[in-house]
């Protein structure tokens, strides 16, 4: 889960991160914590989406700026120099009994009412540009909403036409979704949008489980001690994910590479190419991260379970799991070792 979250963090455009698991086992507080772990963004200051300044592919409209930036009729943003505020990455909370006029924005009720000016009144979508949207219990969303980000998360832009209002602009965020897939299954069309999903298990080690008590224990006495005693590892995770994202252009892919990826996809019957451009990104990423020039066979295989366990389809004759499945193939392929045998390995697999 945080291998699969520290590479959302270093390339966006891998589609975000599906965490389904027991409940109790801090997936929710894992995503939330990740956003102090994010190196800290430029926007352009006063503008309702945080505009990249200096960036053209985040955005609606030229430059990659939204109306209000580039100077919209009747606007005096546009300005040859925009002012710079240095900001965290935004992480937004989308609560499941949102309804759509919070989460895409609506007419500014108050200024209608106390001067008549129509005004929009941006909504969570718009909090979420160039962050994170994390949505607990993802599987119980309401479908208007589950359709509604979908069209955002295809497009990048938030299009809201109601109420005499007609606004476009910019909403590209990293979807997290966390839930229990005991209270119900997610959405096809929903769950394919998610680059990587992953699966969090209760610890069974008696030592594990004593360390997470003594650690929440910790923090419960005294929060701000506890931090600051993790302080210099936080920043190591920061630095380590700064220095990602400046060499993922610098990752080189070979062919053999993407024929490895392809062929895995094929042997598992993944529908569409959408499985094959995550584990190109997937794989890119974590070259970054561990300061690799060039993507692996090694990484091809560390990315393929959370890339593709989601979209595999459901084979009536196979009683295996999606996950080992794809183990079998990348065993089958040599892209990973043999298990060893019973016999030489006693020890049970949890």
């Amino acid at each position: 889960m945080k291998l699969a979250l520290r590479l959302a963090a270093v390339d966006p455009t891998l589609g975000g991160v599906l965490v389904f698991g027991d409940r109790g086992t801090g997936k929710s507080t894992a995503v939330r914590a990740l956003a102090a772990l994010l190196p800290p963004i430029d926007v352009v200051d006063g503008c309702p989406y945080g505009c990249a300044p200096a960036r053209s592919s985040e955005g609606a409209g030229p430059a990659g700026l939204c109306r209000t930036c580039t100077g919209a009729p009747g606007n005096a943003a546009g300005s040859a120099s925009l002012p710079v505020l240095r900001r965290p990455v935004p992480m937004v909370d989308l609560p499941l009994g949102a309804t759509e006029d919070r989460v895409v924005g609506t007419l500014d009720l108050e200024r209608a009412l106390l001067d008549g000016t129509r005004s929009f009144e941006p909504g969570l979508l718009a909090r979420a540009n160039r962050g994170f949207l994390y949505i607990d219990e993802v599987n119980l969303l309401d479908d208007h909403l589950v359709d509604l980000l979908l069209d955002v998360a295809a497009s990048g832009e938030n299009v809201v036409e109601r109420e005499g209002i007609s606004i476009r602009h910019p909403a590209r965020f990293v979807l997290v979704g966390s839930g229990n897939p005991e209270e119900g299954d997610l959405r096809p069309q929903l769950l394919d949008r998610f680059g990587l999903s992953v699966e969090v298990g209760t610890p069974r080690n008696i030592d594990d489980r004593i360390e997470v008590l003594r650690r929440r224990d910790a923090y419960d006495r005294d929060a701000d001690g506890f931090q600051r005693r993790w302080a210099s590892q936080d920043g190591r995770v920061r630095k380590g994910l700064e220095r990602a994202r400046a060499r993922l252009g610098e990752v080189e892919v070979s062919d053999a590479f993407l024929r490895r990826a392809s062929g895995l996809c094929v042997a598992l019957g993944v529908d569409g190419l959408r499985g094959e451009l995550t584990l190109l990104r997937a794989a890119r990423a974590l070259a970054a991260l561990e300061e690799a020039s060039e993507v692996t066979p090694e990484h091809l295989a560390a990315v393929a379970p959370p890339s593709l366990r989601h979209r595999l389809r459901r084979d009536p004759l196979d009683e295996s799991g999606s996950t080992e499945r794809i183990d079998r193939a990348l065993r089958e392929m040599g892209l990973v070792e043999e298990e060893p045998s019973p016999a030489a390995h006693p020890t049970t697999r949890a």
